[in-house]
Formats: structure tokens, sequence, C-alpha cells
């Protein structure tokens, strides 16, 4: 029941400390609560008037019937007579129900957007999208008499709510955004040359966290060829800039009739040494600063491989989680109405990214068609019953497998019967899955955003394919512990704590910090192979060196995507398919030739092979050189 008007303010006894500490990171970790938490709402958070007015020019919803019967014995003591007044002021307060530790995973999904802050000298809980807290969206969203019924369909009624979701809409719901002043980690340079321009990206892009990062590692890798010839700190200050940044509203019509606006990005970085490739993101977090950040890995990436190649990257902040395919295919429909004026296969080809898979590429494809009137079928890729390669979605993933028993290789070992730990469970996480179990390898974990899975039994095809049948049908990584009882799955967390000879973080960039890279050496890691752009932060990296952990970077490992995506160019391949074999030892060979180069450019800048900074630094040198070869012959432009 609720309490005197006066009201009662947080439980005293939860830990405000620890609670405040989450407030700042605008979301709470249920691990790290006690064993119950008192969900009190204060005062003046009853007021009727919050349930009578409408939100946004909406109208009001009265309570459903499973909801009327949860709360109908539930009266506001300002709706009591008078008398019933005065004898409740007499009254001690009654304590609220808690929510005990059996209803943990229940509430979870309440304390992701829900956060702890002080208001008036007094700590409340908040919504971390709309900042507000109690009955002002139209009823307490954060449950109150304990009951999980109640809570579900509080819950529901505010994430439908027009203030969420246009709030949602303009914060983009990016989780590691909310905090705005996160410190950029810079290294100490050697040089004055090449701190200045680490110093000229902060000056001119300061909030652009993702891109500058990306720029600190690549000039901390370039110290000993900047120093050699101070021509190419013009070079790289050129470079930077990216050729062309093209941002954009799409507009779309959900399957209500209800009108949508996204904005749409596309960086076309660098062409100096060819046409631009790269992927389309879509992610709600998705910026122009990661826009940036993808575009100038890519740019390294193409060129550090065999093939002469600019880079781009783009999407959009749109997130086809929980659309139908229609309100799909309507949203890449406009985004190319924009796009296509600067596509083809001489200008720009876009290719899979997170939130971007066979699906949404045959859509954009189909747009592109239409509009330029010509077909190019290695735009799309991943059909491969009217594109080329048979291999075009794994090659990527193969690749990074690829990469690693070529390290491996030279290390007099074999990656057969190594414990493998890998991160996330998109389509580069599982084909580095498939590919450890064909070597023999002994892959343990996958993970998604709310924590991780682990079967110390290992994968096998058998589980790869149940894994992929929870992911198509948008199911939690937790039911495959149901089936497979000695598999375990730990709420937000990473699995960067469990035993490994080899990581493979495939999940997104920064995703392995300080503290995980301890784990990781305190764990027996001794080979890092990034799937995904810019895993480690620069923290972590340090870390890594310090323990003398070899680290594959992106820009080499994940050449195998590059490889595929130029064997379909080529005119040969769009009039015929190439068979499975063919097509892998193709992907090798590039490879190999991308870790060969590699490690040839850190040897003739001292870097010895045994080094944890030889593939590191040697992958970004072979990659400028090249890049820095094109633009000086090629004047200023």
């Amino acid at each position: 029941m609720f309490g005197p008007t006066g009201g009662l303010g947080m439980n005293p006894s939860m830990d405000d400390m620890n609670l405040i500490q989450q407030a700042q990171r605008h979301q709470l970790v249920v691990s790290n609560l006690g064993e119950e938490i008192d969900l009190e709402i204060g005062p003046g958070e009853d007021d009727a008037a919050f349930a009578n007015n409408s939100l946004i020019g909406g109208t009001p919803q009265e309570p459903s019937t499973g909801e009327h019967d949860e709360t109908k014995h539930m009266v506001l003591v300002s709706d009591l007579p008078s008398e019933d007044q005065d004898m409740s002021k007499g009254q001690p307060a009654k304590r609220k129900k808690k929510v005990v530790k059996r209803w943990r995973e229940e509430w979870a999904d309440t304390y992701k957007w829900a956060y702890v802050d002080m208001k008036d000298g007094t700590a409340r809980i908040f919504c971390s999208i709309c900042r507000e807290y109690g009955r002002k969206h139209r009823r307490n969203p954060y449950g109150n008499e304990g009951s999980r019924n109640m809570q579900m369909s509080a819950l529901e009624e505010h994430n439908n709510s027009l203030l969420h979701k246009e709030a949602l809409r303009l914060q983009t719901a990016s989780k590691d955004k909310i905090v705005v002043d996160k410190p950029i980690y810079v290294k100490t340079l050697m040089s004055k040359s090449a701190g200045s321009i680490v110093e000229g990206a902060l000056k001119r892009d300061p909030n652009e966290i993702e891109f500058v990062q990306s720029v600190q590692e690549s000039v901390h890798a370039l110290e000993r060829v900047i120093a050699k010839n101070s021509h190419y700190v013009n070079i790289m200050e050129r470079l930077l800039e990216p050729e062309r940044m093209i941002v954009f509203r799409v507009p779309w019509i959900d399957d209500r009739g209800e009108t949508h606006v996204n904005r749409g990005f596309r960086v076309q970085f660098n062409q100096a040494l060819g046409p631009c490739r790269g992927g389309i993101r879509f992610h709600p977090s998705m910026n122009l600063s990661i826009a940036k950040f993808l575009g100038f890995q890519q740019t390294l990436k193409n060129a550090l491989s065999p093939y002469k190649l600019g880079g781009a990257s783009g999407g959009s902040d749109f997130d086809p989680k929980g659309r139908s395919d229609n309100e799909i295919m309507r949203f890449c429909q406009s985004f190319m109405n924009e796009m296509y004026r600067y596509m083809g296969p001489d200008k720009d080809l876009p290719s899979e990214e997170v939130g971007v898979g066979t699906r949404e590429m045959g859509y954009l494809f189909g747009q592109y068609r239409r509009l330029a009137g010509q077909f190019q079928g290695s735009f799309t890729g991943p059909r491969i019953y009217w594109a080329a390669s048979s291999l075009r979605t794994e090659a990527s993933g193969y690749g990074v497998v690829y990469f690693a028993r070529l390290m491996l290789a030279d290390m007099n070992k074999e990656i057969k019967g190594l414990r493998c730990v890998v991160s996330g469970c998109g389509k580069i996480a599982m084909h580095v899955v498939e590919k450890l179990i064909a070597c023999g390898a002994h892959p343990v974990t996958v993970s998604d955003s709310k924590g991780y899975l682990v079967d110390d039994d290992g994968f096998d095809y058998m589980k790869l394919a149940f894994l992929r049948d929870i992911k198509s049908q948008q199911r939690s990584l937790r039911d495959y512990s149901k089936t497979y009882a000695r598999a375990k799955y730990f709420d937000e967390v990473k699995p960067w704590n469990e035993r490994c000879d080899v990581a493979f973080p495939c999940a997104s960039q920064n995703e392995v910090d300080q503290a995980d890279a301890i784990n990781l050496v305190n764990a027996g890691c001794r080979l890092l192979v990034e799937g995904s752009n810019m895993p480690c932060t620069a923290e972590a990296v340090d870390v890594f060196r310090k323990a003398n952990v070899l680290i594959a970077p992106a820009i080499a490992a994940g050449a195998g995507g590059v490889a595929a995506g130029e064997i379909e160019v080529l005119r040969e391949s769009n009039s015929m398919q190439w068979s499975a074999e063919d097509f892998e030892s193709r992907l090798q060979e590039a490879l190999k030739q991308t870790y060969e180069k590699a490690l040839k450019a850190a040897n003739d800048f001292g870097y010895q092979k045994e080094s944890p900074e030889a593939l590191l630094h040697g992958a970004t040198i072979a990659a400028f050189l090249n890049i820095a070869q094109a633009m000086t012959d090629q004047g200023c432009v």
C-alpha cells in the first residue's frame, strides 16, 4: 500500500554509494545489488494529475483487466475521505514489498533503463532515456508493490510511450554515449611531429572519441616511420581528413503508418589506391565518429590487402531489431534514395556490417539497381544464387582463424586442441567458431549484449546449429543452457575471465578494456586475434604488450572480407560460381600475403618478429606506406 502523502525516500539500507556510482553510468547492474532492493516511490509522485493528463497530445490509457486485478486492492491516500486521512497520519508508514533475489532475472530489463540519482537531496530512480522519475510517465514505471505483472505492464507502457520513443530517438540509446565526459586516453609519443598529428585531430574533432582513438593508435604505430621522413607528417594530416562525408535524413513509414526519421552516414575516406569498399552498419549507436573510425580502419585494411582499394564506411542509427521485413525494406529504400548517386563499381560498393545482412543488402541493392539502371551483383554478395562467391558470408570469420593459424605456425604450434574464447554471436563470431571446430580447436564461449555463454565441453557442429537457431529466433543465449545442462550463462559479464589459450574478440569496438586485458593475461591467453574493428582500448593494448601477448590487428586479420569482396568484383566471377575449395584457397593465399607484408614492414623498422608490437605496428606501417606513395604520386588533391 502507498504510504502517507509525506512518503518515504529510498530504503536507507540500500548501498547508496554503489547506486550513485551506477547512476553515473545511467545503468543499474543487477549483479552488484544486494539481496533485495526497495523500490518505494517518494513524496509527490502519486499526484493523480499524472494519471489523468496525456503526454504529447496522447490520450490517457485505461489500465488493462490484468492490471486492474493486480491493483484493485490499492487505494491512494489522497483519494480517501478526510477522516481516513487523519487516521492514517497517526499510523506508522508501512514498508513496501521487496524485489527478492529469485526475481532478479525477471527484473533485469528494468534495471537496464533505470538509474539512481539525487533529486532535491533524495535518491530517486530515473529513466535513463527520459531523465524523469516516478509517475511522470503516467504510471510509476519502476514497479511499486513488487508485483511482476504490474511491473511488466508498466514497463511495456513506458517503453511504448511517445515521450520515451522520442527521447530514445534523439539520444540514439547508446549506453556508452550517455557519459559525455569520458576522457580520451592519450599515449606518450616519442616525437613532437607525431604528437602534433594527434593534437591536431583532438582540436579538430574533440567529441569524436572513437575516431581520435583510432588516429592515436595509428600514429603511435607510425612513429618510427615519421621520424625517418618528416614528409609523412603532411601526408598523415591529409589522410586523416576524409575525402567526402555524407550526412543525410532517412525518412520512412512503419507498418502503422507512422513517420520516422533517422540519420544516415557515408564516409568515403580515401580513394588514392582505388574505388571505395566498406561496410554499412545499422545500429542505434551509429554516429559520425563511428563512421569515420570505421572508414579509417577500412582504408588501412584495404591498403594492406593484396588488392588496390580505397576505404569507406557508413550506416544509420536505425535499429532493425523488432522491425518487420516491410519496415526494413522501406527504410533501406529510403536510405538508398540518397546514397545511390555516390555508389557504383568504380566509386563505392558497400558490404555487410553490424545490423546489415543478406536481407538488408538485398533491399539496398534492389533500390540501387532501380535508380542507377545497372546491375552489379557484387554489391550484395551473400545471395550466392545471383552473386558470385560461394563463401562470401563466411570469408571474414574464416579469415580470422586462418590468420591465427599463420601466427601459431611461426611459433611452431597449431591451433588444434587449443582452448579458445570468442565474443559476439553475429556473423563473424559464428563463422569463427565454425572454422575453429573444423580445425580441431576447442571454442567454449559466445556472448551477446546481456552476458556470455560458456560450455566447457566445447562447441561442436550440432551445438553450433542450435546456437544459430536461437539467434535466428531472437531468443536469449540463456536458452542454450536449458538444453545443455553443463553450459552456464552469466549476466552482465564479458567472457574474458575464462581460461583460454587464444582470444577472438568479435563483438564491437572497445569491448576489451584494461581490466579485461588483465583477466585474459591471468587466464593464460597468449594470442589475441581481432575479429571486430578496434576491440581493445589503448590501456588494454598496453597490458598485452607488457605481458608479451601477441595481437593480430583487425586491419590484417580481417583481410578475408576484403579478399572475398574483391574476388566478386572480378569480371569472370560474375558469370560463374566459385567452388568452395577454390574460393578457400584464394582466401588463404590473400591472408598469407597480408601476414607476410605486415611482418616485413615491422622488420624494416626494427620490430622483431617475436615482439607483441610486430604485427600491430607492422600492419599499419605497410598500409600507410602504400597509401602515402599513391597520395604523393597524385599530388595535393
